[in-house]
C-alpha cells in the first residue's frame, strides 16, 4: 500500500547496527528521517551515509532522529561502515536497518518494480513527533540526496506547525515568511506579528520570521 503525506507512519520491529528496535519506541516523540538504500557497498549511498553522519548534530538540534535502511543484513552493514569511515572520514553514528526480507521496504512502499523488483528505491520520509508522514522524496539511483535541503524542510515544517505562516521559495531559516491567506483578522495579525508585514498582494503578505529577533 502506498504511503502518502498525512498518513500515519507504520510501526515495525527490525535489527539495526545499534541493536533490535521497535520503531515507535525508538523514535518516541522525536521527529525522524527514515531513508533507504538499494544495497550495501554502493557508491552514491556511501557518500550519503557519510554526509548524514556529519550532519547528525544538526538533526539533533531539531529534535530529529535519523535512521537508514538497506536490504542487506546487519552483518554486511558493519563492513560498509568501515568503508564509510575510510572514504568519508565519518563514523556511522546512527542506526542502519538490516532488511534482507524486504519487510520494512514493502511496508513503506520502497520497492518499485519498474526500477527493481528486489532493491529499494532511494526514498526519504520525514515523520513528525506524532508519527505523521510530513515529507516523501524519492531519488533516482544516480543522484545523491541533498540532506541540507531536508534540514531546510524540517525547519519549515516545525516553524509552520507553531505559527500561522508558510515559507516562500528557497526560504532559509531566519528569512522572511508568508502569513497564511486564511488569517484575515487584523487584530490577530498584529498580535501574532508585532513587527508588521508588507502586503505585496492581498493574498501575499510577507513578515519577518516570528521566532527570530
Amino acid at each position: 500500500m502506498a504511503i502518502r503525506i498525512g498518513d500515519k507512519a507504520p510501526n515495525f520491529q527490525a535489527e539495526t547496527t545499534q541493536g533490535k528496535i521497535d520503531f515507535y519506541q525508538w523514535k518516541g516523540s522525536n521527529w525522524t528521517v527514515l531513508f533507504s538504500h538499494p544495497r550495501d557497498f554502493t557508491p552514491v549511498c556511501t557518500t550519503e551515509l557519510g554526509e548524514v553522519a556529519r550532519l547528525k548534530a544538526q538533526f539533533d538540534q531539531r529534535s530529529c532522529k535519523v535512521i537508514g535502511l538497506s536490504v542487506d543484513a546487519v552483518k554486511d552493514h558493519q563492513g560498509w561502515a568501515q568503508d564509510i569511515q575510510e572514504t568519508q572520514g565519518q563514523t556511522l553514528n546512527f542506526p542502519l536497518i538490516g532488511d534482507p526480507d524486504r519487510r520494512v521496504s514493502q511496508l513503506y512502499d520502497m520497492i518499485h518494480p519498474n526500477a527493481s523488483d528486489t532493491f529499494t528505491v532511494r526514498s526519504v520520509f520525514v515523520i513528525d513527533g506524532k508519527n505523521t508522514v510530513r515529507l516523501i522524496i524519492t531519488y533516482p539511483a544516480s543522484t545523491g540526496r541533498n540532506f541540507v535541503e531536508i534540514l531546510r524542510v524540517i525547519d519549515s515544517l516545525q516553524l509552520t506547525d507553531n505559527y500561522k505562516v508558510a515559507t516562500p521559495v528557497n526560504w532559509k531559516n531566519g528569512e522572511d515568511v508568508i502569513i497564511v491567506p486564511s488569517l484575515t483578522d487584523e487584530q490577530e495579525i498584529k498580535k501574532l506579528f508585532p513587527r508588521g508585514y508588507k502586503a505585496l498582494k492581498p493574498y501575499l503578505r510577507v513578515t519577518p520570521q516570528p521566532n527570530k529577533k
